[in-house]
């Protein structure tokens, strides 16, 4: 099952190659094998979306082990393996992955009633195929990083994800696309260069077995957390003055802090925003900044926990920075999108916080929080792609009374804002309450200042609302057409979604819990 979901995406990928080979041969037409591309990748997304949630029956929450394990030998000569399986806290991010990527592949499509106004110039209009290939590999790579327990074949997985990235903004995105393109290549790899010198540390200091009659180290992470628990990394060599599980655990949190991303590693992510397509943006918002956080609970707290415990309060010190110092500079944005990726870096610092806490409530509140910031933040990137087809710009400033001309859109708008801001009722506030909960007896101080700055988050959320839907209609937005229905296809299920989760967390809660639970017991 597992292999299916991780694959059945590359799968489509691959058929879209003929299509390619068929084009460059003239054999097809433009039309013919921009269609063929599209329907390829819908079947893909879906189907990949339909086993997730198949998965998702299945799972049973009363079991914290791994479940659906596969495991087949890959490179015997390094003792590396085909290991996937999931516990509560990778379904949960498996299950947001696919639909978030079937989201994004519908936001991709120009075939709906009422797109007059995408021109042959916007981004779903030219290079289709190659387009649509990036996407699905893209896919197969994020669902991989959340369903490896190889460490090498999770690594494998994390770099799979860079250069369908790079070229999705590089070639479609906007007028300073190489720029973002390759800062955000640049600062991807360097973080990816440090988390594999220390995966390499790792394995070398980790447990050994015999295979095939030879001592052999191992990167299957279940062993390794099982050895990091009884102390095995503790009698590794001493690296730069400093013990191994030190260093080893600051060079992966560095590579983990620069998805995230967490200040001041955070920079390249307005500029990949800003740059990036629309549906490459939800991508970004949605899946790709949460696996910075998965990969600091899958391996500096499960493998690693000794100097888990050393770093928890400069966790909790960088996670007040983020959550206070961009909810700041949203507030002088003038360009809807940057202030919805600086809001992005707000959020996640919810999530080091909860987390550095080590009690129930904190990280579990740090977890459901990717899952709601994984809807809300998708959400709020379309809602921007909505005015930016029709407008051609993204200025607070240059909008007014909106709401009057295109309403359906103005309610879309204040529900995804009211949702980010937390809002009781939405979303967005179960999951800041939970973590100001877990948080507080842990870190009084911060947790009280980064519960302040909600008020800042909800003065840019407001402002915006003022300056974009009240007030007389601007006369160039006279005749602005409201929402069409791709539009709606995409932003009314994130909607519900966000309303539902707002009232029924304990769905998401009981499926990440017991893994949790388990997680924080050499913690505490």
């Amino acid at each position: 099952m597992l292999t299916w979901i991780t694959f059945m995406p590359l799968i489509g990928a691959a058929l879209i190659l003929p299509v390619l080979g068929l084009r460059a041969a003239g054999a097809l037409s433009k039309g013919a094998a921009d269609q063929a591309s599209r329907v390829i990748t819908l079947v893909a997304s879906g189907l990949t979306l339909v086993l997730a949630l198949v998965l998702w029956k299945g799972y049973d929450p009363a079991n914290p082990a791994l479940q659906f394990v596969q495991h087949a030998r890959w490179i015997p000569a390094y003792n590396i393996d085909y290991f996937v399986g999931v516990d509560g806290i990778s379904i949960t991010l498996v299950i947001l992955s696919a639909l978030i990527s079937f989201i994004a592949t519908i936001a991709s499509m120009p075939w709906w009633p009422g797109n007059a106004h995408l021109d042959e110039h916007h981004f779903t209009q030219h290079g289709v195929p190659g387009y649509m290939a990036l996407l699905l590999i893209l896919q197969t790579g994020m669902i991989g990083v959340f369903v490896a327990m190889d460490m090498f074949l999770f690594y494998v997985f994390w770099e799979v994800m860079l250069l369908p990235m790079y070229f999705l903004i590089g070639i479609w995105g906007g007028s300073r696309k190489e720029y973002a393109a390759i800062k955000f290549f640049l600062y991807t790899l360097a973080g990816s260069v440090l988390m594999l010198l220390a995966i390499i540390g790792l394995y070398f200091n980790g447990p050994t077995e015999v295979v095939d009659g030879r001592l052999m180290h191992t990167f299957d992470m279940v062993k390794m957390a099982q050895w990091g628990r009884a102390g095995g990394y503790l009698s590794a060599p001493i690296v730069l003055g400093l013990s191994f599980i030190k260093v080893a655990w600051v060079a992966l949190f560095i590579g983990f802090a620069v998805k995230i991303p967490m200040f001041p590693f955070h920079t390249w992510l307005p500029d990949a925003h800003v740059e990036a397509p629309t549906p490459i943006s939800v991508i970004l918002a949605g899946i790709l900044l949460k696996m910075g956080i998965y990969g600091i609970l899958r391996i500096n707290y499960a493998i690693l926990p000794q100097a888990t415990k050393w770093a928890s309060y400069a966790m909790a010190v960088f996670g007040t920075i983020n959550i206070v110092y961009a909810a700041f500079v949203c507030l002088g944005q003038t360009d809807l999108k940057r202030m919805i990726a600086y809001s992005s870096v707000s959020h996640m610092g919810f999530c080091l916080l909860g987390m550095s806490a080590f009690t129930q409530q904190g990280i579990d509140g740090a977890v459901l929080n990717l899952w709601t910031h994984g809807l809300i933040s998708p959400m709020l990137f379309l809602i921007v792609g909505v005015i930016y087809d029709r407008a051609h710009h993204r200025n607070i400033e240059g909008f007014g009374g909106l709401a009057k001309q295109v309403p359906e859109y103005a309610g879309l708008l204040g529900l995804a804002f009211f949702a980010s801001l937390g809002l009781p009722g939405l979303c967005g506030f179960v999951s800041e309450f939970t973590v100001f909960l877990g948080s507080l007896s842990t870190w009084q101080t911060m947790t009280i200042v980064s519960a302040l700055s909600v008020i800042i988050t909800a003065a840019y959320y407001l402002w915006a609302i003022q300056r974009m839907m009240l007030g007389q209609l601007n006369p160039a937005y006279t005749g602005l057409p409201d929402v069409n229905w791709r539009e709606r296809l995409t932003l009314y299920p994130l909607g519900a979604l966000i309303i539902l989760f707002g009232f029924y967390p304990a769905a998401i809660i009981n499926l990440i819990e017991g893994s949790l639970r388990n997680l924080l017991v050499p913690l505490q």
